[in-house]
């Protein structure tokens, strides 16, 4: 049941998913646009993009990855679909991006600047519509958005006052779940993504989605 207060919210979230979904602005990329669920929250999930499995589960962090950064939130209260209910999960780009140009498998390829611009537009949408309070940008694609990120480790562990789409808000790095990264199971990463855990446990946004 939608409190009535956010009503009005989730209703514009549902339209503008709606149109989300249908979008086809970038020839290169992959649909359909994979969204979250339309939560009212003042928590927003900053992902990089897509993998080629979320298009066939339909929802974002569907795959191994997000098993694993799943189990990071379970550690502070929010197993994965108590997170997918009470945290908006945005993307940097929305629709996968495909292989790397030239390969037909081996990972991913990095949206362009163009592409990236062009995506812009909904994440700056869904800012308007909820005015978040917290973001947590995951991977280095994501955090770029919001801060300068020369090394991880200068960024993940703190919190960091940010503009994303015109508007002020915190926001608490966390490094990309990948299995191929050994970056987050190896100091400092490890320690850094228990502080960083620890920072978004403790932050009054989160803290009001436990319950």
């Amino acid at each position: 049941m939608v409190p009535p207060a956010d009503a009005p919210t989730r209703r514009a979230l549902e339209v503008h998913q709606a149109a989300l979904r249908q979008c086809r602005q970038c020839p290169d990329m992959h649909p359909p646009s994979i969204v979250g669920q339309p939560v009212c929250s003042p928590v927003m999930l900053l992902g990089q993009a897509p993998g080629r499995h979320e298009g066939e589960l339909g929802r974002p962090f569907a795959w191994t990855a997000g098993k694993t950064m799943f189990q990071w939130f379970a550690r502070i209260g929010l197993p994965e679909e108590e997170l997918r209910q009470r945290v908006y999960m945005a993307a940097v780009c929305r629709c996968f991006p495909g292989p790397p140009r030239g390969a037909a498998k081996g990972g991913d390829r990095v949206p362009g600047r163009d592409e990236i611009e062009r995506c812009s537009a909904w994440l700056a949408a869904e800012v308007a519509i909820l005015t978040p309070r917290l973001l947590i940008p995951v991977g280095r694609l994501a955090i770029s958005q919001v801060m300068p990120v020369d090394s991880l480790a200068e960024v993940v562990g703190r919190q960091h006052r940010v503009r994303l789409a015109g508007h002020e808000l915190d926001a608490i790095a966390l490094p990309h779940p990948s299995g191929v990264s050994t970056w987050h199971r190896t100091m400092p990463g490890k320690e850094l993504l228990d502080t960083a855990l620890g920072l978004i446990a403790g932050h009054e946004a989160f803290a009001s989605l436990i319950r």
